[in-house]
């Protein structure tokens, strides 16, 4: 796993890129605008979240269970907590407490519509370049929550399903902007 292009092109988005990227997907039909804000908030990748069931999303404890699809066996589940606003439109988009199939998959569309989805957000945005993808997604959440909100790498590894901490690590190696705000804590000293 990389951050950048065998060209030197950044491969995440940047916190401003994260921004638009939302503010887009509010803007959408009311299945795409949750799995895009699935994928914002959870780092998930797009076959993960496509598999997402009803019982997948805790109401109460504002989490959504994962199942990682990298593992070698079926049925392991990580858990990502996510703002109260998601976990509502999601109840309110997929009617979770009412539906009666806890089963049932929250978006019947293929992976193939999910990835279109999220590239037509992504030129909605105006977010070009090898980083505009769901993987560059998953990319951004692990640096905005490294550089950004200073998660402990142990949290982000266990959020994004990384079996060892030294692929977590890669996302503390940011550029542009996230670098020198990392910069900034030490010149502040």
């Amino acid at each position: 796993m990389k951050l950048y292009s065998d060209k030197g092109e950044r491969l995440y988005l940047t916190a401003s890129e994260r921004q638009r990227f939302e503010q887009v997907s509010k803007q959408q039909d009311r299945e795409t605008m949750t799995f895009a804000l699935v994928l914002l908030y959870t780092g998930c990748r797009l076959s993960e979240a496509l598999n997402l069931q009803v019982r997948h999303i805790d109401l109460e404890n504002h989490s959504i269970g994962i199942e990682s699809l990298k593992k070698r066996k079926k049925g392991v589940f990580r858990s990502i907590p996510v703002p109260e606003r998601l976990i509502e439109s999601l109840n309110l988009v997929h009617a979770l407490r009412e539906t009666k199939n806890k089963n049932a998959r929250l978006w019947k569309f293929t992976r193939m519509t999910g990835w279109r989805k999220i590239k037509e957000i992504m030129a909605t945005a105006k977010i070009q370049g090898p980083q505009a993808t769901a993987k560059g997604l998953r990319h951004g959440f692990g640096v905005y929550a490294i550089a950004d909100c200073e998660i402990p790498l142990n949290m982000v590894q266990k959020w994004l399903g990384h079996a060892e901490l030294k692929t977590t690590a890669i996302y503390a190696n940011a550029v542009g902007k996230e670098e020198r705000d990392i910069a900034n804590k030490m010149w502040r000293r």
